[in-house]
């Protein structure tokens, strides 16, 4: 009889794949709702509590790992611009286009990194088209390697997929902006929350067909690939 023998290291659970987004996103965005509408905390001591987990992980990275933690230092980054702009006041146009920095300075660091190489949205894309699955795990870690066929392919869909929602969140903040200076301010209230929806509803469909649709489609491939070359050996019966 034959016995196929694969990787028997632990593979990632599903967990393990999205505990990035639940300690680094999850957690801190969680924790300022905490604080403000549970504990009654201000905007500005909110928002101060809830970076301490991002600011953790961030110098943890920096100082253990030598590497910088992308989701936490983002989160970390927009915390920071929010406690600067909640000394924003008067001018309620001004009120209505510092919203939109929080978006640039998303944006901003979404584009970065894939210049950098490190696309930061692949934390959250990645548990979706993995789904904790171990042989889809292996064949993703193959072709984030280089060590397979498909590999600079699938690297390039993977930046394309940050570039998407870079741009998409970057355009929201810039019509954001123009439209509270131009657009009388009643109606810009409820039509900054459109154009964010809006930009989210792009980012997702564009994202989709350009990077994870081919993405799962090349994962499946490398999965069939990995099989095919598993290796057997004799057993005696």
């Amino acid at each position: 009889m034959t016995k196929n023998t694969g990787n028997q290291d632990r593979q990632p659970s599903v967990l393990d794949n999205f505990k990035p987004l639940l300690i680094d996103v999850a957690v801190p965005l969680g924790s300022y709702y905490l604080f403000k509408d549970a504990f009654g905390m201000s905007t500005f001591a909110a928002l101060a509590w809830s970076s301490v987990v991002p600011a953790v992980r961030t110098v943890w990275a920096l100082v253990k790992e030598r590497a910088t933690n992308a989701l936490a230092g983002l989160i970390l980054v927009v915390n920071v611009v929010s406690l600067l702009l909640s000394f924003v006041s008067g001018d309620p146009r001004l009120m209505l286009a510092k919203d939109s920095a929080v978006s640039s300075t998303v944006a901003i660091g979404i584009l970065v990194s894939v210049r950098l190489g490190k696309p930061m949205m692949t934390a959250g894309m990645k548990p979706f088209v993995v789904k904790g699955d171990a042989a889809k795990e292996a064949a993703w870690q193959r072709l984030m390697s280089g060590s397979a066929a498909g590999s600079a392919a699938f690297r390039s869909r993977e930046r394309a997929f940050s570039v998407v929602w870079g741009v998409a969140l970057l355009t929201e903040c810039l019509v954001r902006v123009v439209g509270a200076y131009t657009v009388p301010v009643d109606t810009m209230v409820w039509l900054g929350s459109v154009i964010m929806i809006a930009a989210m509803a792009v980012g997702f469909v564009v994202s989709g067909g350009l990077a994870v649709g081919p993405m799962e489609q090349m994962l499946a491939a490398e999965v069939e690939a990995g099989r095919a070359q598993r290796p057997t050996v004799a057993v005696a019966a």
